[in-house]
């Protein structure tokens, strides 16, 4: 981890997608007072499972990888974060250990406030507080939803459902139609709720039927319409 000088919160490109979107001027000037920024390799570990969290992260620029560790020994993607996202708030929160490691997968930027000051910055304030507590109430939505959707989704509706979420999260590059995103097989695997063979011949399918193509390690959609025909087929 390398420390960077501080950016001024009010000019953060990530606060639109964040829990701090809400907040005034002379709140964000407190937070900007009590927060550091540091930037990692792409790889390097932000935070391991099973370690009590030390205080709260923002990822201020960058892409950042949640995973646990499964009975088989195999990581398991449980979300893939993007700009504005916080991280390890349940276990900071829960006053518990890290249920999952978070890794960078390229060169990111993130924002550390120190637990003390945290709970010293939200506990006045009823506002962010809210935010958390939806935060964490969509969370358990999308979790249930994805239960769902493992137990009765066929596995090429998966993939297709995790295409159009990196999407999402991303977006596309120039062309307006690859995915700005670098992401392995095996991440698209773990996000799907499959093996890396299931979702390589699936990736393999769709390029073959003219709905996306590969193109090095970047996914490139030709036919958006049908990828969502696809993911909607539940």
């Amino acid at each position: 981890m390398i420390a960077l000088e501080n950016i001024n919160c009010i000019n953060c490109k990530g606060r639109s997608q964040s829990i701090f979107e809400g907040l005034n001027n002379e709140e964000l000037k407190l937070l900007e007072s009590i927060k550091n920024r540091f930037s990692i390799k792409k790889g390097e570990s932000l935070f391991t499972e099973g370690v009590f969290p030390k205080g709260l992260y923002c990822l201020n620029e960058g892409k950042i990888k949640l995973s646990q560790i499964g009975f088989d020994g195999k990581e398991q993607i449980v979300h893939l974060a993007h700009d504005g996202d916080i991280l390890g708030y349940r276990a900071l929160f829960g006053e518990d250990q890290y249920s999952c490691s978070a890794m960078s997968i390229e060169h990111s930027k993130v924002c550390f406030i120190p637990k003390s000051q945290f709970y010293d910055f939200v506990k006045n304030n009823a506002k962010l507080l809210m935010k958390i507590a939806n935060l964490l109430s969509e969370e358990l939505k999308q979790a249930e939803r994805k239960i769902t959707i493992t137990a009765q989704q066929p596995v090429k509706d998966r993939v297709a459902q995790c295409l159009l979420v990196l999407i999402k999260n991303y977006g596309y590059e120039k062309d307006n139609s690859t995915i700005n995103i670098v992401v392995k097989r095996q991440e698209i695997a773990g996000l799907s709720g499959t093996t890396r063979e299931t979702a390589t011949r699936i990736l393999y399918q769709l390029k073959s039927n003219k709905i996306i193509d590969l193109i090095q390690k970047k996914i490139k959609i030709l036919d958006i319409n049908k990828l969502k025909e696809i993911a909607n087929n539940l």
